[in-house]
């Protein structure tokens, strides 16, 4: 029976109006958020030290970023200090927008005084606490702010809502001007000088000589529970922190949601993010309360060992005085606690349930093993280096030492322009094996060289993760650009890849961007190389990353047009 007319015109109205309610529901689901950065010198005291630092829009921390699953982010920064500067957005995937990732001379040349470059990409199957950063030398120290991706709208946290948000982002306060700091040990072979103080939110609180009015007060009310978005952005240290008598519940880390779990204290390390749920008491408490956070460190001589206090204040409806209060302070792990770093770690599982799952590759295309540790160049001619021995501190994987390129990394690559820029034949095991948790060999030389490993699209990767001895054992948390992984296992000692394997979690293991391998130990890691373009790796303590524990990734395109490299924009930088 044939259709009328006037049938099939309703028919059209009505099939256009779907399409029009679908676009529009489309369009309310994704935003385009727009933000400003203005690189520019500010004056900044702490510690009763005045100095003039890089900032962003004249803040320190720098200004918060927030956004949707899903919104589109055009960030455009404008470089007006003699430093050259990038940013990098930590943790986001990056997704076919690669050239927006921002390490210098990997996805992009630096952008040089005077200049801007627009940073811009959509936020895919992310939500929660990331964070931005400097990604050039050691600016970050002073450049770093967080990153909140916010559920879809009328998606709901997979725990109760909380009363309120509160991010908490660490960091270091140096008195000194950290470029020359860094600029001064790569030249003389030595550890840099330490951080003054640690910071929460840029104050380093009352435990410090001269400011105890730059302290990070957070009011709450009795009987509520606050979300607190932790980022430790320090740059050379692993992070303890707990809050007098109060217990933490662990809800997120790096982004993603993880099985639920009671702390007292939390461990964070440089690039990881955590969040927690901290009910607070059901009546008023005659008290206050402080937060302490310091060091995990089983190192020697590149941190600082002292502690950073805030304080948790109950809002008092009344006016009698705050100043009588009892203050209580929380009891943290000593400063070389790896048993509670194991344990802590040992906690972290994936919710790994239908709208979360934990898509852990169960079947492996390729292995890798790489060892990370400490070594040593030798000294330059006619001088005298204060490394070990009169050598110069270095660092590095599977005993190559990076050398940072003068090209970006994905220029070259997309170009076809690689020759002189870097080789692929970044080894995948050590070339020459050792005892490597056991007395360390004689020879404590590391090579030099731009080498990448190159992985055809959609391969599955296995990478173990090895501490070495050579100067010492030492957790070192490697931060992989472009991609998240899941720590399917850690141990200590060697690694037995006959043995080990057996212990797998391949069902809910923790899921992140950022992960501590552990002191005298390894880990090991799975991810779907499913995201073209050159991605970026390395240890997350500062230092080590100057020394030259760092490498790279290249994953070639896929034969769809969603799983290549897509061009350049028009103003990226030029070295």
């Amino acid at each position: 029976m044939g259709v009328s007319l006037f049938s099939s015109l309703k028919i059209q109205v009505i099939f256009l109006s779907l399409i029009s309610i679908c676009l529009f529901e489309v369009a309310l689901a994704s935003t385009t958020r727009h933000y400003h950065f203005d690189i520019r010198l500010q004056n900044v005291t702490r510690l009763c030290h005045k100095k003039s630092m890089v900032t962003v829009n004249g803040k320190f921390p720098g200004p918060r970023v927030v956004a949707r699953e899903g919104d589109r982010l055009v960030i455009t920064v404008v470089n007006n200090v003699q430093n050259n500067i990038s940013i990098h957005w930590h943790g986001i995937r990056q997704l076919q927008s690669g050239w927006a990732d921002g390490p210098a001379y990997v996805t992009q040349c630096p952008i040089q005084t005077g200049q801007s470059y627009v940073y811009n990409y959509t936020i895919k199957g992310q939500r929660g606490t990331l964070f931005w950063h400097a990604h050039i030398s050691w600016l970050r120290s002073t450049l770093y702010g967080p990153l909140i991706i916010l559920p879809k709208k009328n998606v709901q946290y997979p725990f109760a809502k909380p009363h309120k948000e509160v991010p908490i982002i660490f960091g270091e306060w140096f008195n000194g001007d950290t470029e020359a700091i860094i600029a001064q040990a790569l030249q003389t072979g030595g550890g840099p000088n330490v951080s003054d103080a640690y910071t929460i939110n840029g104050l380093p609180g009352p435990l410090y000589n001269c400011s105890a009015k730059d302290t990070f007060k957070l009011k709450v009310k009795p009987g509520k529970t606050y979300l607190l978005r932790f980022v430790n952005a320090a740059l050379n240290d692993e992070l303890f922190f707990s809050i007098a008598n109060h217990t933490l519940t662990v809800v997120e880390a790096d982004a993603v949601y993880v099985k639920p779990f009671e702390t007292d204290t939390i461990l964070i390390a440089p690039g990881q993010t955590t969040n927690v749920l901290l009910k607070t008491k059901p009546h008023f408490p005659n008290a206050t309360f402080l937060m302490l956070a310091r060091p995990y460190a089983t190192g020697s001589g590149t941190f600082d060992n002292s502690t950073v206090a805030g304080i948790i204040e109950y809002d008092h409806s009344s006016n009698s005085s705050l100043k009588n209060l009892q203050l209580f302070k929380p009891i943290l792990p000593q400063l070389n606690d790896t048993a509670f770093a194991t344990n802590f770690s040992n906690k972290l599982r994936s919710l790994a349930n239908s709208q979360f799952p934990a898509n852990v590759p169960q079947n492996v295309d390729k292995h890798f093993f790489f060892t990370v540790g400490l070594g040593t160049n030798p000294c330059n001619t006619n001088q005298t280096c204060q490394g070990p021995n009169g050598t110069m501190f270095a660092a590095s994987v599977n005993n190559v030492s990076y050398t940072m390129p003068t090209t970006a990394l994905l220029q070259a690559h997309y170009f076809g322009q690689s020759n002189g820029v870097y080789t692929p034949d970044f080894p995948t095991r050590p070339l020459n094996p050792f005892n490597y948790t056991g007395t360390p060999p004689n020879n404590t030389m590391v090579g030099n060289g731009t080498k990448v490993v190159v992985l055809p699209f959609n391969t599955s990767v296995e990478l173990v993760l090895q501490d070495t001895s050579i100067l010492g054992v030492e957790s070192h948390p490697l931060h992989l650009h472009g991609f998240n992984f899941f720590v399917v296992g850690q141990g200590f000692g060697n690694y037995d890849s006959n043995k080990d394997p057996q212990k797998f979690n391949l069902v809910d293991p923790v899921e992140r961007n950022t992960v501590g391998v552990p002191s005298g130990g390894w880990v090991a890691i799975r991810f779907l190389a499913d995201n073209p373009g050159a991605w970026f790796m390395h240890c997350h303590l500062e230092i080590h990353t100057s020394w030259g524990l760092k490498m790279a990734w290249i994953v070639l395109d896929g034969k769809l047009p969603n799983q290549k490299v897509l061009p350049p924009p028009a103003d990226l930088p030029k070295c």
